[in-house]
């Protein structure tokens, strides 16, 4: 239930930048909603359904690649950083996008790729066609070593090498990702004129900011010395799981580059920045991108998004480590790289209905800004896609050991009894779930008790809420069940309580109930309950 006042003293701080404590919301376009019948979601498609994003009280949209690509790797693989692909439609498209977006007062973010390119890109076929044309120390070149062999150890992400030989300069490049995602030298200044050169393209056409994939693989070690193995024990599916990723990534040079975008992004006034970041030494990164007041807004990692369980321990870590003096965080449960949560939390289990509540509200109450994923505002589960439909690279090169991406971009279902539940009047690029109809945002519209109408109301409660938007947070308790947490902002006090197992828990209230979820009575909270109260 949601409060129906708000006190003038919980009032949202108005000085405070649109992005601090902002809800986002994640489209996939290719899976979001098609308008031409191709079976491939597009940004006319996006543009038609932006009332639905607006209608759950979300502050800005932030859209995966639309541009240019060979769709190797569905857009994160770039042709043309300043061209939208067919596929999706077309430069006046996007506009027409922005324009309605910001009508809706949503705010628009892209992504940008530096890393890596496409080697369809026009800066590749130059590069690679001599040793000394002007784009030839624009991607990462170096000779083989005596034995013919690639010149260092590094693996892929997507398993293999990741050295990839060309015999028209006769020298391996560099990829992090597939062969085809050749990696930029983002140590070369003209490299870095050319990616701000793309910002500000698109800064031009009125985004309000970016989100930046892969940012700490976007520089190399200029020695190439060998990553060391890593130590003994946990899970190897892929090449890239056998080694200490020292020197293929994670350069302290990355930051003078963030500080040149920084300065850019502050030119055209509030826009926002926002990394992501990966791997074993993901915190201190993306701790290092943020610090100060001259590089990036924020980051997020994999926290939750790969994590097995939702438990008190993980939040209660993930507060920890974000301190108020290292910056601001972001966080999501999902995203168009990891499984669905639900599933991954909750499986089959009878509390997963209740469980799809307290993750929405637990989302809504973090400090930080909060990214939500299409269709998790329905509670879509993962999609189990057999191998024949499978489209996602990575997944097909670690089959049956897969992170399952395909899993969570299948298409969004709007109504339930339409054809391909109303993506598509085509055959969808990915089969739709089979659970997905029952969820669809027309059903849900129908059901008053409907996971998207409790989502509109935790987006409302934090919306409306300084405590909960941009306030501090202290962890009181984080037991095997009970997680307990302060939110202060303001002089509004409120303390969140969490169960977050399938067993009931003792538990008595201590101030007024703001919102709540599942049973918070006699004595005791219900499996996946949550309670937030407001203290004096």
């Amino acid at each position: 239930m949601l409060a129906e006042q708000v006190s003038a003293d919980a009032a949202v701080n108005v000085a405070s930048p649109w992005w601090k404590g902002a809800a986002i919301y994640q489209i996939y376009p290719r899976s979001f909603a098609d308008s031409n019948g191709d079976g491939i979601g597009d940004l006319p498609g996006i543009t038609a359904h932006l009332d639905h994003v607006a209608s759950l009280g979300v502050d800005a949209i932030w859209l995966s690649p639309f541009f240019t690509s060979p769709m190797r790797d569905f857009g994160y693989d770039v042709a043309d950083y300043c061209g939208v692909d067919p596929v999706f439609g077309t430069l006046a498209d996007f506009d027409a996008l922005v324009e309605r977006a910001h009508a809706l007062n949503l705010k628009v973010m892209i992504d940008q790729v530096y890393s890596h390119s496409s080697d369809q890109h026009a800066w590749f076929q130059e590069s690679r066609s001599s040793r000394d044309n002007p784009k030839a120390d624009w991607y990462v070149w170096a000779d083989a070593k005596p034995d013919g062999s690639p010149p260092s150890n590094w693996q892929s992400v997507f398993t293999g090498p990741a050295w990839t030989w060309d015999a028209r300069r006769g020298q391996y490049y560099l990829h992090n990702f597939l062969s085809e995602q050749p990696d930029l030298n983002l140590h070369n200044p003209a490299v870095q004129d050319a990616a701000l050169d793309v910002a500000r393209f698109w800064l031009d056409r009125g985004v309000d900011g970016f989100r930046l994939d892969a940012l700490n693989f976007a520089m190399h070690d200029l020695e190439l010395r060998d990553n060391p193995p890593a130590p003994a024990g946990g899970k190897r599916t892929r090449s890239f799981d056998f080694q200490q990723h020292l020197y293929n990534q994670s350069h302290p040079d990355i930051v003078k580059f963030l500080e040149r975008l920084r300065g850019l992004t502050d030119s055209y006034g509030d826009r926002f920045t926002l990394a992501e970041v990966g791997g074993d030494h993901a915190l201190g990164e993306m701790q290092a991108f943020t610090a100060g007041q001259h590089r990036l807004n924020s980051a997020y990692g994999f926290d939750f998004l790969y994590a097995e369980k939702l438990t008190p321990a993980l939040v209660a870590g993930v507060v920890r480590d974000w301190p108020e003096s290292q910056g601001w965080p972001s966080w999501a449960f999902e995203n168009h790289d990891a499984p669905r949560a639900i599933t991954r939390w909750a499986g089959d289990g009878i509390h997963a209905e209740q469980l799809k509540r307290a993750k929405m509200l637990l989302l809504c109450t973090l400090r930080g800004s909060i990214i939500l994923y299409q269709g998790e505002e329905l509670g879509l589960s993962q999609v189990d896609v057999p191998f024949g439909h499978l489209q996602d690279p990575e997944a097909i090169a670690n089959w049956p050991h897969t992170l399952s991406r395909d899993g969570a971009r299948t298409p969004m279902p709007w109504r339930a009894d339409a054809p391909n539940l109303g993506f598509s009047s085509g055959t969808p690029w990915l089969p739709t779930g089979a659970d997905h109809r029952e969820l669809a945002v027309d059903r849900e519209e129908q059901r008053h008790d409907s996971l998207l109408h409790f989502t509109r109301q935790c987006l409302a409660l934090r919306g409306q809420n300084q405590a909960l938007r941009d306030g501090s947070i202290e962890v009181i308790e984080a037991g095997d069940a009970l997680l307990v947490f302060d939110r202060r902002g303001g002089t509004l006090h409120l303390r969140c309580t969490f169960n977050l197992s399938d067993q009931p828990v003792p538990f008595e209230p201590s101030g007024k109930a703001l919102f709540e979820t599942g049973q918070v009575d006699g004595g005791s909270i219900a499996p996946y309950g949550a309670l937030i109260e407001e203290l004096s």
